[in-house]
C-alpha cells in the first residue's frame, strides 16, 4: 500500500472511532500494515480524533522506529498479529464504552445472538488482563491472535481485518453486540444450525 495513501486513511479512521465513541482521548492504538516488513501506528499518547497523516510513526515488523515519533506502547501485539497473520493488513485496538463494561466486570461478549455477530465476528474469546505494553500481554494477544475480535480483561477490545474497514467494521459491531448484550439482557442464541449456516457462509 502507498504509505501517503495508508497514512491519510490511517487518520481518517482513527477520527471515525473517535465520533463515534469508539475511543476517547488517547486512549487505543491503530495499525495499518503498507508492505511486507513495514506498519503505521498510532503514536503514544495522542488524541485519536486530532492526528494528522504525517503523525503516524513507521515500524519495522521487527520493531524498529523507521520514522519520526513514538509509536505506541502497545505496538508490540501488533507486531505480533501481523507476523502470525499474513492475511492481516490492519489492526484496532480501542476501549468502547459497552465492551469494556463487559470487559471490567468480567463477562464474555456474546456474539451469537444476531447474524450480523456471527458473520462479522465469530467466536470472540476474552483475554486475561496484563499490563499494558507488556511481553505478558502481548503473548496473550497473540494466544488468541487467530480470532477476528477479542475482549481484553479490564482494558478494552481489539479487532484485525484484510483492510483498516474491515477492522473497523468489526469494532462498530463489537460494540453493538456489546451494548445490545447488556440492554437485551438473558436472551438466547441464535439456533446452533443457523450458527453453523451463518459461520460456513463467513468462511
Amino acid at each position: 500500500m502507498n504509505e501517503m495513501y495508508a497514512r491519510e486513511r490511517l487518520a481518517e479512521v482513527c477520527r471515525m472511532l473517535y465520533d463515534r465513541n469508539l475511543t476517547v482521548s488517547a486512549g487505543g492504538n491503530m495499525s495499518v500494515r503498507i508492505s511486507d516488513e513495514e506498519i503505521l501506528i498510532t503514536p503514544s499518547g495522542t488524541n485519536k480524533g486530532l492526528l494528522n497523516p504525517d503523525d503516524m510513526v513507521k515500524l519495522s515488523l521487527d520493531g524498529e522506529v523507521l520514522s519520526r515519533g513514538k509509536p505506541s506502547i502497545e505496538h508490540r501485539f501488533h507486531l505480533a498479529l501481523y507476523r502470525m497473520n499474513p492475511e492481516t493488513n490492519a489492526v484496532v485496538h480501542c476501549h468502547p464504552l459497552y465492551c469494556t463494561a463487559l470487559a471490567v466486570s468480567g463477562k464474555d461478549i456474546r456474539c451469537n445472538i444476531t447474524p450480523e455477530g456471527v458473520l462479522l465476528l465469530g467466536s470472540v474469546p476474552t483475554v486475561p488482563y496484563f499490563t499494558p505494553g507488556s511481553e505478558k500481554l502481548v503473548e496473550a494477544v497473540a494466544k488468541e491472535g487467530r480470532s477476528m475480535a477479542m475482549i481484553m480483561a479490564k482494558h478494552g477490545a481489539l479487532t484485525q481485518g484484510r483492510t483498516l474497514i474491515e477492522a473497523y467494521n468489526r469494532m462498530e459491531e463489537l460494540e453493538f453486540q456489546a451494548r445490545l448484550q447488556i440492554l437485551a439482557g438473558d436472551v438466547g442464541d441464535l439456533p446452533a444450525e443457523e450458527i453453523e449456516k451463518l459461520s460456513e457462509m463467513r468462511r
